[in-house]
């Protein structure tokens, strides 16, 4: 049930008070297969409505999330091509995204983007700026895009990912991209979400030799080396090929196709080379699914995400316990002062959990 005595401030810091007074009353348990039956109609804003359930961190939404997922029969659900994309910021993800997703979509395809965003450590807020920079794509009746932040998990998409992409899934569309913060080299979480994996590239960054290093680069399917154009032009070839024999030499994977993984020079904001790179995608997704690798790696991912909530799970059935929850601040306040290392007060919070019998 929703917890109705914080409605009032709630209220106070949403300017659509009609629109949250009607999501509290959606939260009614008797509501559920009404929202289940709109995401499966794909209706826009009941989909909306779901996802912004599963995003939220607050215990009673985790099991209002159960509720709903009850709803959907998972063994019957299409399952649509994932996409996963990262590259540093400026590299120019959403102006790819958004040039690749209205050529699918004029073609009939419908397409979904989760567009992950960075969050602020002090107050939780991120920008969602991706949104204004995907306008044609947006525009189109058969497009959804998704903006949502990564909260305070790593690996470039947010804890919460995998159920967003299930509901995309019952929504029916045929190619869900997850687009990530772009932050670092350990986005690594998206490979365990989506099917291929592209990782972007600008040309003259000064890491052209981050190809022969072991990181990210080890989970990419299709390198694309963007801004091929312009003053550019020549710098993105010249990249390309540097990254195309990195590749090469460095990334050997039993998944990839003949010929993978490839490197591509492609100008985002011209739409040179979009073409190219679906082709590429299709191509490896069909090689992949004729060769046994599709099924193994869903089977893989779906093992992942399960250990993943048990490990949620098992963490807040710990601090539900008093006794470990007061130890674990007793704990923190010595480490904190120097009185015993994290080490050792980790070894006495596993002796504790032992002599509170909680799993057995």
């Amino acid at each position: 049930e929703f917890p109705r005595e914080r409605l009032g401030y709630a209220v106070q810091r949403c300017s659509a008070i009609p629109s949250l007074l009607e999501f509290v009353d959606l939260m009614e348990p008797n509501k559920l297969e009404a929202l289940a039956d709109g995401v499966r109609r794909r209706d826009r804003r009941d989909l909306s409505r779901a996802i912004t359930i599963v995003e939220s961190a607050r215990k009673e939404d985790r099991a209002e999330t159960a509720a709903l997922f009850s709803k959907f029969r998972v063994g019957n659900r299409k399952e649509a091509l994932r996409i996963g994309i990262s590259g540093a910021p400026g590299v120019g993800k959403s102006t790819f995204i958004n040039r690749l997703g209205t050529t699918l979509a004029d073609q009939g395809v419908n397409i979904a983007v989760l567009a992950v965003d960075p969050t602020s450590e002090k107050n939780r807020g991120s920008i969602l700026g991706d949104k204004t920079r995907m306008a044609d794509l947006i525009g189109r009746n058969n497009a959804y895009v998704r903006p949502t932040p990564t909260g305070l998990s790593l690996g470039g998409v947010p804890e919460n990912a995998k159920d967003t992409v299930f509901l995309l899934e019952q929504a029916g569309f045929d190619v869900v991209i997850v687009e990530t913060t772009g932050v670092g080299q350990s986005e690594i979480s998206v490979a365990n979400l989506t099917d291929i994996f592209l990782l972007l590239i600008a040309p003259a960054g000064g890491d052209e030799l981050q190809g022969v290093k072991r990181g990210i680069l080890e989970f990419a399917d299709i390198v694309v080396v963007n801004k091929h154009d312009g003053d550019l032009k020549e710098a993105a070839s010249s990249t390309a090929a540097e990254y195309a024999s990195s590749m090469n030499l460095h990334v050997k994977r039993k998944e990839l196709s003949s010929g993978h993984p490839k490197t591509l020079a492609i100008s985002a904001m011209l739409g040179k080379g979009v073409d190219e790179v679906w082709r590429e995608i299709s191509d490896l997704a069909d090689w992949r699914k004729a060769n046994g690798y599709w099924a193994t790696k869903r089977q893989s991912q779906e093992r992942h995400w399960f250990r993943r909530e048990v490990q949620s799970a098992l963490i807040a059935m710990l601090e539900r316990s008093p006794a470990i929850s007061a130890m674990i601040g007793e704990m923190e306040a010595r480490v904190l002062n120097g009185a015993i290392d994290r080490h050792r007060a980790v070894e006495k919070l596993s002796m504790l959990i032992r002599k509170q019998r909680l799993f057995e």
